[in-house]
């Protein structure tokens, strides 16, 4: 992991450096954030912004053409989900990105409502008569003091920052409900990692004996779930309010 390890350091201090530059005036003063924009300093490192603030372009439904009518807005620089009469698949249903990667780094933004309920997918590949759920990891993301409080369900392995049924965080790192969080997933080959607001919550390897198994002993069908090395960049409509924002990546090449 030495190598993936330098990368995600080199990144961070990368986007605190920015980050510095983008928060001060020449007077020192804060100066607010723009977000949903690319800096000089990341295009010049290979950045491709995801989303712009104002269109879906780029995006479209799991398994269809086009983007979701219903269930998805854009509102105040935001991509927003909207919650759903009670239905866990939402309104629109989850969307995936028109291009696909195999190694890279992702970075997002997301705000959860109450009781939100959402996911970050990564190398996702279509399958007729599936969900997305089924088909790729997932960077958990969900009010997890809520669902904790709820006691009706096991939710090792289940909250924000997880690996999705397969690995749990090592630390809790979740901002309130209400507050932004920072995202970010590093796959190099089958390597990766999660992080959460600057913490490292994940660190896992594709295809050993111990993914295997944890596969096998899961909710997942070891024939569909996450069986190609490149893939698309997905989005679950979970039923729940949540925004994203800031949505970025670097393809490793």
């Amino acid at each position: 992991m030495a190598t993936i390890r330098r990368i995600c350091l080199l990144g961070l201090i990368s986007a605190l450096t920015v980050c510095s530059q983008t928060n001060q005036g020449r007077d020192n003063t804060p100066v607010e954030t723009e977000h949903n924009k690319l800096t000089t300093e990341e295009v010049a490192a290979g950045w491709l912004l995801l989303f712009d603030g104002v269109s879906t372009d780029g995006w479209r439904g799991y398994l269809n053409e086009s983007f979701p009518q219903e269930g998805w807005a854009i509102t105040d620089g935001n991509l927003v989900i909207f919650a759903s009469d009670g239905s866990e698949e939402g309104l629109g249903g989850d969307i995936v990105t028109e291009t696909e990667f195999s190694d890279f780094e992702l970075l997002f933004d997301f705000k959860l409502s109450p009781v939100g309920n959402s996911g970050v997918f990564y190398r996702v590949k279509e399958v007729e008569g599936t969900t997305m759920w089924e088909v790729a990891p997932e960077f958990q993301v969900l009010d997890d003091t809520t669902y904790i409080d709820m006691g009706t369900m096991d939710m090792n392995k289940h909250l924000t920052g997880d690996n999705y049924d397969l690995h749990s965080s090592m630390v809790t790192a979740s901002n309130p409900v209400g507050e932004w969080n920072t995202g970010r997933i590093v796959v190099l080959g089958n390597q990766v990692e999660h992080w959460l607001n600057g913490q490292l919550t994940v660190q896992y390897e594709y295809y050993t004996d111990e993914w295997n198994k944890l596969v096998q002993t899961s909710k997942f069908d070891p024939a569909l779930y996450a069986r190609f090395p490149t893939g698309s960049i997905g989005i679950q409509d979970h039923g729940h309010d949540v925004r994203y924002r800031n949505i970025k990546i670097k393809p490793y090449l």
